[in-house]
């Protein structure tokens, strides 16, 4: 898959950086999204079904129980995202990592969203103290992080919560170190099997060593 070029533009403003790269989702890695967004949900007069990991096809009317159309939820989750501030706590344990790791690498928070929700989501991320350079992406993470390291051969670590990007990721980088968390484990049984070689952790706490291992920080 091709680039997005807004995200290749946000990309070309950061400084050069030799550190080892550490690339981060944010939705269930960050901050929380699995278990506010029923909530919010709710208060719309909606369902959300979590017997299989997807939106679509599992949000219901809460009177009548009609299933929402496809582009119904995707106003839902734009207005989420809108109103993210008051909703998206941080996931436990990754304040504290990050302050671990410090200035030995290069911290960048790569999300899947609308271009539109940047600022928004930058100024709740800074607002709970994660001051590191924030990407959004409408296409998938693999060719960003590729352009991310660059041409300096530094290692490369990666987490997120999605199989998918995981696999993009190793797409594109193909020595990246992939780590597997998410906020919520017990949806992981829903979810493919991410990809072979990747870590696979419960929480921020295994997380940080093995992150700092792999970076040699």
């Amino acid at each position: 898959m091709s680039d997005d070029p807004e995200t290749l533009r946000q990309i070309e403003e950061l400084s050069q950086d030799d550190r080892p790269l550490l690339v981060l989702d944010v939705d269930d890695v960050l901050l929380e999204f699995v278990r506010p967004f029923p909530k919010f949900l709710e208060k719309r007069g909606f369902h959300l079904a979590l017997d299989s990991f997807r939106l679509f096809g599992n949000v219901t009317e809460k009177a009548g129980g009609r299933t929402l159309e496809p582009q119904e939820v995707t106003v839902l989750v734009d207005d989420f995202f809108g109103e993210q501030a008051h909703w998206q706590a941080v996931t436990e344990g990754a304040a504290d990592a990050l302050a671990h790791f410090g200035d030995r690498a290069e911290i960048i928070l790569l999300t899947m969203m609308p271009h539109r929700h940047r600022d928004a989501r930058r100024l709740h991320l800074e607002a709970l103290g994660m001051t590191y350079p924030l990407l959004t992406t409408e296409m998938a993470k693999g060719p960003a992080i590729r352009r991310l390291r660059g041409d300096r051969g530094r290692p490369v670590a990666f987490v997120d919560d999605q199989p998918r990007n995981l696999a993009s990721a190793l797409e594109h980088v193909p020595d990246a170190h992939l780590i597997h968390l998410m906020a919520d484990n017990s949806l992981r049984k829903m979810l493919p099997e991410p990809p072979g070689g990747a870590h696979v952790v419960e929480d921020w706490r295994e997380a940080t060593p093995i992150i700092a291992r792999v970076l040699g920080i």
